[in-house]
């Protein structure tokens, strides 16, 4: 992005009728969880060759999903882990998805735990754990009427909770969507379709804002406008090469690297409010 707080990329995009906002809430809004993939891959390798040295390719294929499937559900990157355990046929303990998530969960929920722990009530350590501006983002879009929802691939119990702990659930007033395993009622497509079909919206009054190229392709396919966030999370701000490619290959109609320019982006999206 060049130093860059906007890139828009789509030219074409229809600006200034967003009245509904979907956000992912991992290394889009929460930074709580930054680092995730430091204990995915890892974890993905050793279940595969059962902690033996990897074969050739394998830590490449591993880190090349893990990229691709940010944003979805934490389940369905334990199915893709069961089937690639059994596709290499290294270990004889071949254990579920569930099994593999449960493992998962409890590896990152440890730095998680530390972090959550470090917030004294206030609302700079809050703002912390949160990606630069964030927290004025959502303010600002809310005071322009525009109603907000979360969505994510975490387990929704986390979700909330990270979120409470943030103090940004109540922007959304019970409309959180985290993971439930038992079903796909919170997948962000589905959020997605939901949310267009029972206001009766078309897809430019619809924000879809991530870091993942999962919502993003969702959003464009629904017609919505895509806003990636490429943001380095271990500073909160600035660009992150990485997910920029990654979002511009999913489709992103627009890219920011932080919220710090929270103003002009609402004047930009919402102009004048709903």
């Amino acid at each position: 992005m060049d130093g860059a707080w906007l890139e828009v990329v789509n030219l074409d995009v229809p600006l200034g009728r967003v009245r509904h906002a979907l956000f992912d809430f991992d290394g889009t809004l929460s930074v709580i969880r930054r680092g995730w993939e430091r204990v995915m891959i890892p974890l993905m390798v050793e279940m595969i060759t059962g902690g033996a040295p990897a074969p050739p390719g394998l830590e490449a294929e591993v880190a090349d999903y893990v990229d691709r499937s940010t944003g979805i559900l934490t389940i369905k990157q334990m199915q893709w882990l069961e089937a690639a355990v059994r596709r290499y046929g290294l270990v004889s303990d071949v254990k579920s998805a569930r099994e593999y998530k449960r493992i998962y969960n409890e590896r990152l929920l440890a730095p998680v735990r530390e972090r959550i722990a470090t917030l004294d009530g206030s609302l700079a350590a809050r703002d912390s754990l949160m990606v630069a501006g964030a927290r004025a983002f959502l303010q600002g879009l809310s005071a322009r009427g525009v109603v907000l929802y979360l969505a994510s691939g975490t387990d929704h119990g986390y979700v909330v909770e990270e979120a409470e702990a943030l103090e940004v659930a109540g922007w959304f007033e019970g409309r959180i969507y985290g993971a439930r395993d038992d079903n796909e009622a919170h997948d962000k497509a589905r959020v997605i379709e939901e949310i267009l079909a029972e206001h009766h919206l078309e897809g430019e009054a619809l924000l879809v804002v991530g870091d993942g190229p999962v919502e993003i392709r969702h959003a464009k396919a629904h017609g919505a406008v895509a806003l990636g966030v490429a943001a380095d999370e271990a500073r909160r701000q600035g660009p992150d090469g990485r997910k920029r490619e990654r979002l511009l290959a999913a489709g992103a109609d627009l890219l920011v690297t932080d919220f710090l320019r929270y103003e002009a982006l609402v004047d930009l999206l919402v102009p004048g409010g709903i």
